[in-house]
């Protein structure tokens, strides 16, 4: 698996230092009388002297060295729960509170696995598949962890493909509801017009409904008009889309390679290979999947709100 860069900043290489970050007995305890200084002048609820210190939960989560988070802390870039924190005394608990960075989401649980694998044409996207073809089981099965797909390409379709044991975040990244955007590159007969990428983007009819691309565009046209290449970016998740909205249009797809996923890019990364996440990826997909949640709970509070008014007023 590939390393990455630490979002965070360079202090976050530190945070496996001895004796929690501090070169110095003085500096170790300086902090504890900052932080016992933070308590005796808050007038804290009971719930925060319970859990863990926010510098040690952020340490054990590889964000950095309790010294450098506590320098985070008290300059006001870390939130809990969507709500700055300065005092060093701050208390959270890791299974519930949220915890972000500079705005960007810290995965606090270090069990969860993140892999992007780029799926090569002939691998079914299921973990058994029942008539014998080529499964994912071939790159799960180099994990201890049970891991499952985030959302499925069809065995024709390279590309993308995100294998988590998180199911929060799977549930945010695979339902259409949340909007999350996926881009494809496709490989298509005849040459395509700027009359056929807005006919993507304005919608056509389907058997199963109507559907508009978010976003189209040309390429380039290949072999004198034979072949054309077009991207197309949307957040539906029905079956074959972009290979049927394709042929609605008189496009049929030849080669279909999905190359982002959210902010997840597919970059250079070769056919059939696996890597981590990197820090910064997963923040990113860590923060949609918060905000993606915080709206649909704001909207069924609305909704309930709309219903009982409607109840009050019958």
């Amino acid at each position: 698996m590939n390393d990455s860069k630490n979002p965070y900043g360079d202090e976050a290489d530190e945070w496996d230092e001895p004796d929690e970050g501090y070169e110095t007995e003085e500096e170790a305890n300086a902090a504890a009388a900052a932080e016992a200084a933070a308590l005796s002048k808050k007038d804290a609820q009971p719930q925060l002297h319970e859990g863990v210190r926010l510098q040690k939960v952020m340490a054990s989560a590889g964000v950095a060295s309790r010294r450098a988070s506590e320098d985070m802390i008290t300059s006001g870039r870390v939130r809990v729960n969507g709500e700055v924190v300065r005092e060093l005394g701050r208390r959270v608990d890791p299974d519930n509170d949220e915890i972000a960075v500079d705005n960007v989401a810290v995965q606090l649980d270090t069990t969860r696995i993140y892999i992007v694998l780029n799926k090569p044409v002939g691998v079914v996207s299921s973990l058994m598949d029942e008539h014998g073809r080529p499964d994912l089981r071939e790159f799960t099965n180099q994990f201890e962890e049970r891991l499952f797909n985030v959302g499925r390409l069809d065995s024709e379709t390279s590309g993308l493909l995100i294998l988590t044991n998180d199911g929060d975040l799977a549930h945010v990244l695979a339902h259409p509801s949340f909007g999350v955007m996926k881009t494809y590159i496709a490989k298509v007969h005849g040459r395509v017009t700027p009359q056929t990428i807005a006919a993507l983007t304005t919608g056509v009819d389907l058997e199963d409904g109507f559907i508009a691309a978010d976003k189209a565009r040309l390429l380039e046209n290949q072999g004198g008009g034979n072949f054309s290449l077009v991207e197309v970016t949307l957040h539906s998740g029905r079956n074959r889309i972009v290979r049927r909205m394709l042929k609605e249009v008189g496009h049929p797809v030849v080669d279909l390679v999905r190359r982002s996923f959210g902010p997840i890019m597919l970059g250079s990364q070769r056919i059939g290979t696996m890597r981590d996440l990197t820090k910064d990826e997963l923040g990113q997909l860590l923060t949609l999947s918060r905000a993606s949640k915080a709206r649909e709970k704001a909207d069924s509070e609305r909704a309930a709100g709309a219903a009982g008014q409607s109840d009050a007023r019958g």
